[in-house]
């Protein structure tokens, strides 16, 4: 029988453990544990949730990794085409780890209607588009489709629409000026048939997505003709390791870069937010094990007639010890259960109603991103558990020092 763990349920089963002194500070060590636990989550969540949501939509405007020909010099605008007849188009036979290639060209331009225009960038994509990452985003209309002959149809965001008066079904103008800038431009009229709302704002007031034909019969090129190629990974956690490996199967001709190396500055900024989770959960585990020491401590002075009584019934220093950590785990686990069961459901919120927003010109999203995964909440209640446990083996060292004969007399 382990008495230890009885003595301990029978002092928590107590009227008087409920009512005691100690009762208050109790309490506030276990209120201490669920606000820990509480803002740990929402730290992680958010964190986290921000980072892969802004990996996502950079990902899903530029693929993972892009392949394109040395001489366009990381330019956003196709200078010169790349053919398809390449080894590793439409699939790479010797790496794995790849959702999709697919081909596109981008070409600057102007939106012109009768009243406004402004600066554009015209992305031409083909068939063999992945358009998952717009299904998600798609605020009105339909995806285009390029599968046959040119398609005057296109995608555009709901901040130009809005900023241009260009609505679901309009048609308007494109212009592109030529190489030759004393020629008249060519226009492109194309009509809309969806609309998408990103959040990323840097894109949303750029990016037009059209067909890629338009741009291979305005830059004169072969059928086979593009800007370069998006890749997109199944795991954007190997994205370091498969630009290495890709960049070793391509010609020596192209270029390959992630959109690590393309966006620095973004990534950079995402990769403090791993910092500013590591020093909240220090923060928090570092006020959760003050509290409960002191819970403990007061708990130890409470119960010193019967540390006493059982000192001189032949119990060792480590027995007793046990008790009170079993006493405290209780206060712990106590804590925990009630953390997250608020946190989840204040995750659970924010997730699916959108409650707090943000500002997209800074942060790249319209609200808090949530990312609700059980393996960080497993790890964040053991990690508080264990840690807490651990500060309170040094505070019960106080029970070896406690004499029976003078604690029995104790009042």
């Amino acid at each position: 029988m382990n008495y230890e763990l009885f003595i301990a349920k029978r002092i928590i089963a107590t009227k008087r453990y409920k009512s005691s002194i100690s009762s208050p500070i109790i309490k506030i060590a276990s209120i201490a544990i669920a606000i820990g636990i509480i803002i740990m989550m929402i730290s992680v969540a958010t964190g986290i949730g921000l980072q892969k949501k802004i990996r996502e939509k950079i990902a899903g405007f530029n693929g993972h990794i892009q392949i394109t020909n040395f001489d366009n010099n990381n330019s956003k605008i196709t200078l010169k085409p790349v053919s398809t007849k390449q080894k590793f188009y439409p699939k790479f036979k010797s790496i794995t780890g790849i959702n999709n290639i697919q081909v596109y060209a981008t070409k600057a331009g102007i939106i012109r209607t009768p009243t406004d225009f402004e600066g554009i960038i015209f992305k031409g994509i083909s068939s063999d588009y992945n358009w998952s990452f717009f299904k998600d985003y798609l605020v009105a209309g339909k995806l285009p489709n390029y599968n046959g002959k040119v398609s005057n149809e296109v995608l555009i965001s709901e901040e130009i629409s809005n900023r241009l008066h260009i609505n679901l079904g309009d048609e308007f103008n494109i212009l592109f000026v030529k190489d030759n800038p004393s020629k008249a431009p060519w226009i492109r009229v194309v009509k809309v048939v969806g609309i998408y709302n990103s959040g990323f704002q840097e894109f949303d007031e750029n990016y037009v997505i059209g067909d890629i034909k338009h741009i291979q019969k305005m830059n004169r090129w072969n059928a086979d003709d593009v800007g370069g190629f998006e890749i997109i990974l199944n795991n954007f956690d190997n994205i370091i390791p498969k630009t290495k490996e890709i960049y070793q199967q391509i010609d020596s001709t192209l270029n390959c870069e992630n959109i690590v190396e393309k966006y620095p500055a973004i990534f950079e900024w995402i990769g403090l937010f791993d910092n500013n989770i590591y020093l909240i959960i220090t923060i928090m585990i570092l006020v959760a094990g003050i509290n409960m020491i002191t819970a403990l401590l007061v708990l130890i002075l409470e119960r010193t007639q019967m540390i006493g009584i059982l000192k001189a019934l032949g119990s060792p220093n480590k027995s007793i010890r046990k008790i009170f950590l079993y006493n405290a785990t209780y206060i712990i686990l106590k804590g925990l259960f009630w953390g997250n069961l608020i946190g989840l459901l204040l995750l659970i919120v924010q997730k699916y109603g959108g409650v707090i927003t943000l500002n997209p010109n800074t942060y790249y999203v319209n609200q808090v991103p949530i990312y609700i995964s059980f393996n960080y909440i497993l790890l964040l209640n053991l990690g508080t558990l264990i840690l807490c446990l651990l500060m309170l083996l040094i505070p019960s060292i106080i029970i070896t020092k406690i004499n029976p004969s003078k604690s029995i007399k104790f009042e």
